[in-house]
């Protein structure tokens, strides 16, 4: 790659450079050197001059996304060594295995690569850019992705249109190595799912609720079970494959819907004990007391921003009370935020606020996050973004 210019932080502003957090905001920059365009390579100094580091720069609040500190210049093999080291971890907590075959394989900061997501579905990789710079150094990613998979991968899907911020950097979603074909079907943990990375949400499936998934399925057992929110049924399938009594997915997406069914086909169910329902989750909730005893709740980011974080706290808290009014006596309740401005703490009080508003006793059983392959830099805490509880009601 090639560095286009360079920037000085204004005094003190090094600090968090040095701790290895990989942002520096606009308003740490004391000056620029060089004709710098949005995604481009920079060179990163402190006030005296010293390097501290490299990265992309894109015009906004956040100005640079660093990907490498110190002042060793990135060498030809920067990509190629980065996803050498995230298939490393990966590795390290057995991805792939016999019994899965999908994995995250970058996840943005927590793997040193703000701005770039790759998801792994059994020989095809599907990339997502979330960075202008992430977006031009595409070629390179994908030459580096070849060689670090060699003959095991089938094709790279570029999906960025959706991601990518400003038009005059968007771009039709392609293939840009090898043809795939979808719904292309993984496996994790002997569960069965089609992908569909074209028309799907984000890269086609939620890879982050793995380890939670599997948590529910020994809850399962004998219950009857409600998966709100299910898109491509993710819960139930578990739920199912794990006995329980009876399984019903929700979700307003009747195209969510027709693929959870699909999913359902795929494992050997049938209607026997599993239902779907095109339906608004609020509205589903409402004639439902004492009908199920095993409930997830995995919404959507209610908020994606900070100007929308109140909204979405009352958002969770309506949700949550409502199910929590409804369960079974000895029931068992599954709830999430994706929302990363709701931090853990905002949300475990906005549980205790349903708790209280719905009148029940409740015992929290286990905290949940996200599955290693979506690591979190120790530098970078902003990363986790999943919460999770498991809760008993009395």
């Amino acid at each position: 790659m090639t560095i286009a210019g360079k920037i000085f932080l204004k005094k003190g502003k090094e600090i968090s450079i040095e701790r290895k957090h990989p942002w520096i905001f606009s308003g740490a920059i004391q000056k620029t050197e060089g004709a710098l365009t949005d995604g481009c390579w920079v060179e990163v100094a402190d006030y005296k001059n010293t390097t501290l580091g490299f990265g992309h720069y894109q015009n906004g609040s956040i100005a640079v996304r660093m990907l490498s500190f110190g002042k060793e210049y990135p060498s030809a093999d920067f990509w190629k060594e980065k996803l050498t080291k995230a298939l490393t971890l990966r590795r390290a907590v057995n991805l792939p295995s016999p019994a899965t075959n999908a994995f995250r394989l970058i996840h943005g900061e927590g793997d040193g690569t703000p701005g770039l997501i790759i998801d792994y579905y059994d020989g095809a990789i599907v990339m997502q850019a979330h960075s202008v710079g992430m977006h031009n150094d595409q070629t390179e990613l994908s030459t580096a992705i070849q060689e670090v998979f060699g003959m095991d991968l089938k094709c790279i899907y570029y999906k960025s249109q959706s991601t990518l911020p400003g038009k005059e950097h968007s771009r039709q979603d392609e293939y840009i190595f090898g043809l795939g074909g979808v719904p292309h079907v993984i496996n994790e943990y002997g569960n069965k799912f089609y992908v569909d990375w074209e028309d799907g949400q984000k890269t086609g499936f939620f890879l982050d609720q793995r380890e939670n998934r599997k948590l529910l399925g020994e809850f399962s057992p004998g219950r009857r079970v409600l998966n709100t929110f299910c898109y491509t049924g993710g819960f139930s399938i578990y739920a199912m494959n794990s006995n329980a009594q009876l399984v019903h997915s929700v979700d307003a997406s009747e195209k969510a819907i027709a693929t959870t069914r699909k999913n359902i086909e795929l494992n050997g169910f049938d209607d026997k004990t599993h239902s779907c329902f095109a339906e608004d989750t609020f509205a589903f909730l409402k004639d439902k007391h004492g009908q199920y005893d095993l409930i997830i709740l995995d919404p959507p980011a209610f908020a994606k921003h900070r100007d929308a974080r109140h909204q979405a706290v009352r958002g969770y808290q309506r949700l949550n009370t409502e199910a929590m009014r409804v369960i079974g006596p000895g029931g068992i309740l599954f709830t999430f935020s994706c929302s990363q401005v709701v931090d853990r703490q905002l949300f475990y009080d906005t549980i205790v606020s349903s708790a209280i508003q719905a009148g029940r006793q409740i015992k929290v059983l286990q905290h949940l996050s996200q599955p290693a392959d979506h690591p979190v830099s120790i530098f970078h805490p902003e990363g986790e973004y999943l919460k999770g509880l498991v809760l008993y009601i009395e």
